[in-house]
């Protein structure tokens, strides 16, 4: 993460430099476009332009119905205003300029200054750059550094980025083609509201993954029992619903008021954008992250196979759910075996609950015995109670036999990459596979893991969630 982000430093600072060296060697005047409005009753001739010389010199302007392009030279610094005559020298209009202390001019008409073409051009391509750079990031995590919040980061915030550098190229395009109709202001509007644009391209996607997701949820609760776990689905579904809802009203009633009202206005709309971009972006990149976990097939050259333990039955059996995870360690095992000759040292990893019978890892060994597996193969880990201690203390074990061993985990499908981080935390670089389950069990249950993964970080996610409010918030109000 820290590598993407000096990346993007130095492309932002690149870019900057862009700007500041297009504008001493290139942009020294600046053309205003300026909109004239002639009464009915007078012809239509081009206009004339009186200034005050000492400020901005007059260099050229042309006419072309209705719009009056004037190109100026800074003088001395200051404001000036370009009064525009009719042929009968009556004043039908004025612009407005100033002239900052390097010579930059500045329209405080329609928000243009010296060189602002130079800028739209540099911060497109600094989103372009953004977004390459997270999917790049993303392609080269590999093996246990894919099991990284980095990761989810780089694979639902390049969507974000790609989205906002479409959308930049798309205000840059528009400015150049047409500068009097789409002003630098408009420009800005554009800019400040990428979450608000973002929310609204992905609006149908965000609809349709909440059906499908209170549709499976729907199936899960005619299998089991209504408990706040197997309902999580539904109340994320209409979350999601309920929050496209409101910014859609939000972002479509009509405003009246000052324009100090509409800066409050537009302000609070983007703050809503961005906290509610941020979670779907997070939720995105969860979801793209935990189906390319769970459809990983690592290279069978494992020394070890851990196998993550879950609650079995009274009488020693396996559920469908542990049993999933241990056959899906049996045909890693299996194939690795037939592929390349190496049998690989199995540690099925669990403790004893109050209400189990023995160690969940003592019913996974006599499981594997009955399936044909030799018990000098065969380590079992029986005093961790949760995720991290299945992987710290399996790690224990395997510093004993072969410290440098190359390590695979067997889980369900949905846990797979959260098990990635915990094995990452706890020391132990390992690659994770997946067993099967339900279709109607696995959206709910891949849900708690997304909420798991939020919850594990929740310090973080709200600091950098605030600073994108104050960041957002802040150019609300001054552009």
């Amino acid at each position: 993460m820290r590598r993407a982000a000096k990346q993007i430093v130095i492309c932002a600072a690149a870019l900057i430099l862009f700007c500041v060296v297009c504008r001493l060697l290139f942009f020294h005047s600046y053309t205003a476009h300026i909109n004239v409005h002639y009464p009915q009753s007078e012809e239509f001739r081009q206009p004339r332009i009186e200034a005050e010389q000492d400020i901005v010199r007059l260099e050229k302007s042309v006419w072309h119905d209705p719009v009056l392009s004037v190109r100026v030279q800074p003088g001395k610094t200051g404001e000036a205003d370009l009064r525009i005559l009719n042929e009968r020298g009556e004043e039908i209009g004025f612009h407005t300029l100033k002239v900052g202390p390097l010579g930059t001019v500045y329209d405080l008409q329609n928000g243009g200054f010296t060189g602002d073409t130079a800028v739209l051009v540099a911060a497109t391509a600094f989103w372009m750059a953004v977004c390459a750079i997270m999917v790049w990031h993303y392609f080269q995590a590999k093996g246990s550094a894919y099991y990284a919040y980095s990761t989810i980061y780089f694979a639902g915030f390049s969507l974000f980025a790609l989205s906002t550098a479409l959308l930049m190229l798309r205000v840059t395009v528009a400015h150049l083609a047409r500068p009097a109709d789409y002003s630098m202001f408009a420009a800005y509007s554009m800019i400040n509201g990428a979450s608000r644009e973002f929310m609204t391209l992905t609006m149908p996607a965000m609809v349709a993954f909440a059906a499908a997701m209170a549709a499976s949820n729907i199936a899960l609760l005619r299998h089991q029992k209504v408990r706040l776990q197997n309902v999580l689905g539904l109340l994320i579904s209409g979350m999601l619903v309920a929050g496209e809802a409101l910014g859609y009203l939000l972002f479509s009633r009509n405003f009246m008021g000052s324009e100090w009202e509409g800066r409050i206005q537009s302000t609070l709309e983007n703050v809503y954008a961005t906290v509610f971009v941020y979670f779907e972006c997070m939720l995105v990149g969860s979801a793209i992250c935990g189906l390319h976990a769970a459809r990983h097939q690592p290279a069978p050259d494992k020394d070890f196979i851990v196998i993550l333990g879950c609650w079995f039955r009274r009488d020693g059996t396996l559920p469908p759910l542990l049993r999933g995870r241990v056959d899906r360690a049996l045909d890693f095992w299996r194939h690795q075996r037939e592929t390349t000759g190496k049998e690989a040292v199995l540690i099925p990893s669990g403790g004893q609950g109050k209400d189990e019978s023995m160690p969940e890892a003592e019913a996974i060994r006599r499981y594997l015995v009955s399936k044909g597996v030799p018990e000098e193969k065969i380590y079992p880990e029986t005093q961790s109670g949760n995720t991290y201690q299945n992987m710290a203390f399996s790690r224990k074990i395997m510093q004993e036999i072969n410290p440098a061993g190359k390590t695979v985990y067997a889980t369900t499908n949905y846990h797979v990459f959260r098990s990635g981080l915990w094995a990452n935390l706890a020391g132990l670089r390992a690659e994770g596979i997946g067993g099967k389950t339900k279709w109607w069990f696995w959206p709910n249950a891949f849900m708690r893991e997304c909420v798991g993964l939020l919850l594990n970080r929740w310090k973080q996610e709200i600091l950098l969630m605030i600073l994108l409010i104050l960041f957002f918030g802040i150019l609300s109000m001054v552009l």
